[in-house]
């Protein structure tokens, strides 16, 4: 008799062990699932949010127009060049407004640096594009610069 209580037991045991082998790994399945779910919703909105992101014009600020000597080392040349900034809100505006002097030279700086085959080039002037949203951007302290757009690119030798 004592045997067919340990009998009865071990099967009760066994039938408890065949459960949890089952309901451990659908446990586990429906985790994942719900965290796979979560995470491809989140990355979703964020894309969709960086999509209509550049469709929203910010707020622009002229810098006005430079003249500067290029660094061509064989000629004298020279390049007039207006800069409207576009910023990423009003606040950054008034920061940059604060922060006049240091942009412009650091524009300065920049645009005296390269040479007149460089800034001819369209890989060139997206080149000083991006130079000068970096440079502006490491000057300002809240908010920063989104894009910069040329209105004037004139490059003459004297």
């Amino acid at each position: 008799m004592a045997e067919e209580v340990e009998k009865k037991e071990e099967q009760k045991g066994g039938s408890k062990k065949r459960l949890i082998f089952l309901l451990v790994p659908l446990t586990l399945a429906i985790i994942a699932g719900g965290g796979a779910y979560l995470w491809f919703s989140t990355y979703q909105k964020k894309e969709k949010s960086e999509q209509t992101l550049p469709n929203q014009v910010g707020v622009m600020f002229d810098l006005g127009s430079f003249v500067v000597n290029l660094a061509d080392k064989n000629a004298d040349v020279y390049a007039k060049v207006s800069i409207t900034l576009e910023l990423s809100d009003e606040k950054t505006r008034l920061e940059v407004e604060k922060r006049l002097p240091i942009i412009k030279d650091a524009v300065i700086d920049v645009l005296s640096s390269k040479t007149s085959t460089f800034v001819k080039s369209p890989e060139g002037r997206e080149s000083l594009r991006l130079e000068l949203i970096r440079r502006i951007n490491t000057i300002l302290v809240e908010g920063g610069v989104r894009n910069v757009y040329f209105t004037e690119f004139v490059v003459q030798g004297i």
